[in-house]
């Protein structure tokens, strides 16, 4: 039977709202095809997750990884240049989660409208010679711009910062919440879990195991001396010889100085930090839908050390962070390492945070 004209253009108009979704002001008046009638049939209940900077290396494959994750029933694509060819390509694959494109700064608060989480890969990346805080005037702004958006058009979601420098750009977001009154410590996350992935990759060549089997505790922030693996808390429990240890720590701090290298000014790393993230957002998805036991590293508000933010084991819960975990026993080798990271961290903080009150 041929479909007749009314059918017809009722799908090109579901196909076109994917694509292009109507401003909500056009909709409120009836015209149009209203949002919720673009789902896919049979789609589940799910989150509401933004990811801003989907268009960029770390962008793209963590929108299809977050496409691919069955706890996402609306996943939106937002970037200053080419989300709408990243939108169409991850549209198509046939897996629940609706996909909606924005582009450019007009379409942002339209993106963030309604999310429960957020994802932040925008700015740019590493290159040879340049150290984390060399992306700080560059990507400081972009995080600055993005914030705000949130705490406008989605103050309650969640949000997974992974632009770098970390360590900078967590506090830089406090202070966008703070001023607009909105900031809860509970619901902005630095994303380390790279380093918590990398560790355990590291660890489990060295032990000889499967690395799904090896968990790390990996605290402190996200670059250079500041990322500290505490090597006495591996599970399953072992022991290394200092060498081993001297070798491992080097190799987990070093990680991204590692790819940026390997990749000849090609890039940094993107597809190992997509999938760190994919894992970290999950965790949090987890925790929203009421999971119980739920535990990863993150940096985020803390009391663990007198520092105002800080990366350690965390419990997610249906209101972001749940509880922040103390480090527990460090040997004298991780407590000189601490003394080091907190020092480096302290100076990235406040960088941060001036960044936004000058």
């Amino acid at each position: 039977m041929q479909p007749n004209n009314s059918q017809v253009n009722r799908r090109i108009a579901t196909i076109s709202a994917h694509l292009n979704p109507p401003n909500y002001s056009q909709m409120e008046g009836g015209s149009g095809l209203g949002r919720a009638n673009c789902r896919a049939k049979g789609g589940s209940a799910g989150f509401k997750v933004a990811i801003l900077g989907a268009a960029g290396g770390i962008g793209q494959p963590l929108a299809m990884l977050m496409k691919m994750n069955p706890l996402v029933s609306v996943l939106h694509l937002y970037d200053v240049v080419n989300a709408p060819g990243v939108t169409a390509d991850i549209s198509h694959m046939d897996t629940g989660a609706v996909v909606r494109g924005f582009l450019g700064q007009q379409q942002l608060e339209e993106a963030l409208t309604g999310m429960d989480l957020v994802i932040i890969p925008a700015g740019v990346p590493r290159k040879p010679g340049m150290t984390r805080d060399d992306l700080f005037n560059i990507n400081a702004g972009i995080v600055k711009t993005l914030c705000e958006g949130i705490a406008k058009c989605c103050p309650k979601a969640i949000v997974n910062l992974i632009s770098n420098p970390v360590n900078s750009t967590v506090p830089i977001a406090a202070e966008v919440f703070k001023k607009a009154g909105t900031f809860d410590p509970k619901r902005l996350l630095g994303v380390t879990m790279l380093d918590v992935v990398r560790a355990n990759t590291f660890v489990a060549e060295v032990l000889g195991l499967d690395p799904r089997e090896v968990d790390v505790p990996v605290v402190g922030g996200h670059a250079g001396v500041t990322i500290l693996p505490l090597l006495s808390q591996v599970k399953p429990p072992c022991s290394f010889t200092q060498k081993e240890i001297d070798y491992l720590t080097d190799r987990i701090q070093n990680g991204g100085t590692e790819v940026v290298e390997a990749k000849a000014g090609a890039g940094s790393a993107t597809l190992s930090m997509a999938y760190a993230a994919v894992k970290f957002a999950d965790a949090c998805l987890r925790g929203l839908r009421g999971d119980a036991g739920v535990v990863e590293c993150a940096f985020v508000a803390s009391h663990v050390t007198e520092l105002p933010f800080f990366a350690s084991k965390v419990r997610l819960g249906r209101f972001g962070v749940e509880e922040v975990y103390p480090l527990g026993p460090l040997n004298e080798y991780e407590r000189i390492g601490l003394e080091k990271a907190k020092k480096e961290l302290a100076g990235s903080i406040q960088k941060g945070v001036s960044f936004v009150k000058k």
